[in-house]
């Protein structure tokens, strides 16, 4: 599946209030999935000594399953296409790494 029609599948399952209109939404259910991923890895960490199971991998799955969802409703409400966010982040990856700035920190490096 190709990111804009993920994204165009993802909206028509989107219900929340003031859809179209409220960004804030999709942020805090980002943010808020992601720190399910993060979580179920801390306890990977300390239950398993960092070995992941098929299990626990399929686990992490979806919850990264909604942090897309999340990601692509957030760039619809923003008017930004998925494509063009995959598409623009290489293109600034690729600069860093040609000028050997891949390391450090600050977004205009």
């Amino acid at each position: 599946m190709e990111f804009n029609q993920y994204q165009e599948e993802a909206r028509k399952t989107a219900i929340y209030p003031g859809q179209g209109s409220n960004y804030i939404y999709p942020v805090l259910g980002l943010v808020g999935e992601a720190g399910e991923v993060a979580e179920k890895v801390k306890k990977i960490i300390r239950d398993s000594n960092g070995d992941i199971s098929e299990e626990k991998k399929a686990d992490i799955e979806k919850e990264l399953g909604d942090v897309l969802w999340y990601l692509a409703n957030f760039a619809e409400e923003l008017g930004i296409r998925l494509e063009d966010i995959a598409e623009k982040n290489i293109e600034k990856l690729k600069s860093r790494q040609e000028r050997g700035k891949l390391h450090g920190s600050g977004d205009n490096r």
